[in-house]
């Protein structure tokens, strides 16, 4: 059984956090300045943005997870220490404060930055600030991380569960950061998730990849890949469970649907809070002939720029829809498409079998005018399915990332 749980990253035994303004951010009313640490040495995982241009906390973290183990998370808000020439010194100047203010190792610390490229980032308020992020490190300090690592966000993100293995209870719990720029193809959106289970590096490494081909994969707000996207997990073990070191169990597959939920849910407040956003778009495809072609239909239709910009009109243009799935690169017979929009309010059949059905444009407009949309498609070509999330486009948007650097 799953069951969620308060605490965010704090919820799985053994992990503090925290969060302070530092005074990197301009806005001293906002915090700048996330930690999170296990109280031992955990199994580590992570995956990347696919971007060629990549931060250089990215470049610093795949090494200091080249063997499979972190302790502590650190990340800073409001400066993507990306395209800076001492960046990956930065980074690594990070990791050494973690070490001088907790003990753990340099080599054992995850790293992050967000916020705006280009600009150049100095390690003197980080400096200065890290001594009292350390100091208040406690197990109910996920909010104030969470905080810490907000840039347009405009609500805190975080989730926690907990299932059993092997009859003894365990935790997930993660936060994340995402409003803009968020098209991720990973494996400035940022995920950090932890758990008290026991599992190889090896399989958290197959878990995680997996679980964010299905999640944080199949979310858009702009259709913009992050230099910094990262998700990032610690596994310490200290729920006392059985360890998960094979592929298949069913106590891996617990592990797996376990941090789906959490992940799943992280990424619909990430698409629901997209930049200047009014709508959630849930988008469910059905009837594919495999997983990847369910996937590719799903998140092409909650990518189309067009289409975003018909939800924030509650317009029921649904030709926009064939004309996603069309360029999406799945296989599939567009005269066998089916097509439903649906809300609270209700739902509508706007095509059948590719082609348009007679419906009511007030109706329409009225399901259309909920806060989150469903799209429905049925394919009609085999049994897999897939759903992407995303959100409308809104005059909002073009004001936010107008003047992002002011």
């Amino acid at each position: 059984m799953i069951f969620w749980q308060e605490g965010g990253v704090c919820a799985p035994k053994g992990f503090k956090a925290n969060g302070v303004h530092c005074g990197i951010r301009k806005n001293k009313s906002k915090k700048d300045l996330a930690l999170i640490v296990s109280q031992v040495p955990a199994a580590a995982a992570a995956v990347y943005t696919t971007n060629l241009v990549k931060g250089a906390p990215i470049l610093v973290t795949q090494e200091n997870l080249s063997n499979g183990t972190a302790q502590a998370m650190v990340c800073n808000s409001g400066n993507a220490n990306t395209c800076n020439a001492n960046g990956v010194e930065i980074a690594q100047g990070m990791c050494r404060l973690v070490e001088e203010t907790t003990g753990i190792s340099a080599s054992d610390v995850i790293v992050a930055s967000t916020g705006v490229i280009g600009q150049p980032l100095s390690l003197e308020p980080i400096a200065s600030g890290m001594p009292s992020l350390a100091q208040g490190l406690h197990d109910h300090g996920s909010r104030e991380a969470a905080y810490a690592i907000m840039t347009t966000d405009t609500i805190l993100k975080e989730a926690a569960l907990s299932f059993q293995i092997g009859g003894v209870t365990c935790s997930i719990g993660g936060i994340c950061k995402g409003s803009g720029m968020i098209h991720p193809n990973m494996a400035t959106m940022l995920a950090f998730l932890t758990t008290d289970a026991a599992v190889s590096p090896s399989l958290l490494q197959k878990a995680l990849k997996e679980t964010v081909n299905e999640t944080f994969n199949m979310i858009s707000v702009d259709g913009d890949t992050s230099t910094n996207d990262m998700v990032s997990m610690m596994a310490n073990g200290m729920s006392g469970a059985p360890a998960i070191e094979t592929d298949g169990t069913p106590e891996y597959k617990t592990f797996v649907t376990a941090l789906k939920y959490v992940c799943t849910a992280l990424s619909r407040d990430i698409a629901k809070d997209g930049e200047g956003a009014t709508r959630l778009i849930k988008c469910t495809v059905t009837g594919a002939a495999s997983a990847a072609d369910a996937q590719k239909a799903a998140r092409s239709v909650a990518s189309s720029t067009l289409l975003k910009a018909a939800v924030f009109g509650a317009d029921a243009n649904w030709g926009r829809v064939l004309c996603a799935l069309g360029y999406s690169g799945a296989s599939l017979d567009p005269h066998k498409v089916d097509v439903t929009f649906g809300s609270l309010a209700g739902s509508v059949q706007v095509c059948k079998n590719g082609s348009g059905l007679d419906f009511s444009e007030e109706t329409a407009k009225e399901i259309l005018l909920a806060d989150e949309i469903a799209i429905e498609i049925t394919l009609h070509d085999g049994a897999a399915s897939a759903t992407a999330w995303g959100c409308d486009l809104t005059y909002d948007y073009v004001h936010i990332n107008g003047d992002y650097r002011s």
